[in-house]
Order: C-alpha cells, then structure tokens, then sequence
C-alpha cells in the first residue's frame, strides 16, 4: 500500500529524531536513549546480587519491565519509521534491539521453579542492550569500517598464522617426548599457540634444548605478529576518518556509513 504525503512526513520525521545524529532532536534522543540502555543494564547487574535482590526484586522488577516496554515502543517506532522494516529487522543492531526485549517477554511464559535456569540465562541476554551504544558514537561507526575494510588482510594474517602454530606444533612434537605434556600434535599446536602470542600458561613447558631454542624462536615471533593486525586497521581507520563519513542514515534501509556528499544511498539505492 502506498502511504499519502502525511505519513511519509510522519514517517520522515519519526526517522530524523531516531536514526540522525545531527539534528537537535536526534542529538536529544541519542542521549537520553543511551542513559535509558545504561540504567536498564545497571538494574540488571543490580539484580544479579543476592542480597540486593532479596531487598529490592520488586522494585528491580518493575524498572525491567519499564525499560523493557521503553525499548519495545522505540523498536516498534525504528520499524515504522524506514521504507524497509525488513532490512532493519534483520540488520545487525535489529537483531540486537530484538534480543534486548525478548526475554523478559520470554520469562513472562516461564513462571514455574523448573525453568528458574532457563530465565537466568535468557536473563543474561538483556546485557545486549549495552551493544546498542555503539550506534550511537560516530568514532565507532569508523571503527567497524576500518575493521570491514581490514577483515580480508585480517583473515590472510590468521591463515598464515595458523599455518605457522601447524607447523611449530608437529615440530615441538618431534623434538619432545611425552613425558614432557607433548603428547599428540593437537596438544603440541595448543602449546605453540599459547607461545606465539605470548600468553605462556606454563601448565607445558619444552625441555630439551633444541625445543627451549624453538620456543624462543616462537617467542620472539609473537611480538612481531601482534604488531601486524594493529598496523593493518590503523591504516584502515587512517583512511576511514580521510573519507568523512556522514551520520546520515538512510530513510529506506537504515544503513549508515554515507560520504558526506552522497545524495543516495550506497546500500539501496534511494535518495538520501
């Protein structure tokens, strides 16, 4: 069905004070939506406390229900106010508003002392509201760029590095004995793993002198493999922050990561 010119300016209006950052209204929003996700997510870890709860559940209770229909009517509104619903639903922080609302609906059905467990752990996915944040700092919009941008050099560098842990691994496994906790090569692979970056757990150790040799060789190496993800998304943020993304979002799809410039959306296709 075709909406009218009034509720596509309802629509617009609705999008402009919940998606853009860069409007009075929007600003107004961001704000107190992120102090709304910070008090939910407090009353949760407030709820977590034995002795707290015992004293206050009721009260805690009632702030997780206030904050849970708060979050559902802005989902509902985020909905309304795309040309899209879909592409929002099932968007990354679609999926997050989701789960920051779903269980305590989902506790609702289980009352009963059996499923106590089951509403503890879908409990714990109400800490998913805090992911919610991150939508709303224009440094971390570039920061996910950076890292989409750097995610192919990134999986090269992990390819390579386990290919490396493979073969440092079957070679500890050589040179030791058993006795020594290299008992298979899964196990020696785990060893150099925790060599090569430098954790060192220390429950196996090599102890003839050529393996100590290699584990220094390993050693050595992890500091110079650390520095390469680091390096790699540097230069990724470097030109993330050159290209001067807009906080735009689009009206149809949502999606946000515009140049500053841009008239339609890279996503989509509508006008921005």
């Amino acid at each position: 069905m075709k909406e009218n010119g009034t509720q596509r300016r309802w629509r617009l209006k609705v999008h402009e004070v919940i998606f853009e950052a860069d409007t009075p209204a929007g600003k107004w929003f961001d704000v107190l939506l992120i102090l709304a996700i910070l008090t939910s997510v407090l009353l949760v870890m407030l709820d977590s406390v034995s002795s707290i709860q015992e004293m206050y559940g009721q009260v805690l209770l009632a702030g997780e229900w206030f904050f849970t229909i708060l979050f559902t009517v802005e989902y509902l509104l985020r909905l309304l106010s795309v040309g899209r619903p879909t592409a929002y639903a099932t968007s990354f922080f679609g999926v997050v508003d989701l789960l920051a609302i779903l269980p305590t609906y989902l506790s609702y059905f289980f009352p009963g002392a059996q499923y106590l467990l089951v509403i503890r752990i879908l409990r714990v996915l109400r800490i998913f509201r805090i992911l919610k944040l991150v939508q709303y700092l224009g440094e971390a919009r570039l920061l996910i760029q950076a890292l989409r941008a750097s995610m192919r050099k990134i999986i090269v560098f992990l390819f390579t590095v386990l290919t490396l842990v493979t073969i440092f691994g079957a070679l500890i496994y050589l040179i030791e004995e058993p006795k020594h906790g290299f008992t298979s090569i899964p196990k020696s692979i785990y060893w150099s793993i925790v060599t090569l970056t430098t954790v060192g757990y220390g429950d196996i150790s090599p102890q003839t002198i050529l393996g100590q040799l290699l584990s220094s060789v390993i050693m050595i190496l992890g500091y110079g493999i650390i520095a390469v993800p680091t390096g790699i998304v540097t230069v990724e943020l470097a030109q993330a922050f050159k290209r001067q993304i807009s906080t735009q979002a689009c009206p149809e799809c949502s999606a946000e990561g515009h140049d500053k410039d841009a008239k339609f959306c890279k996503y989509c296709g509508s006008r921005l």
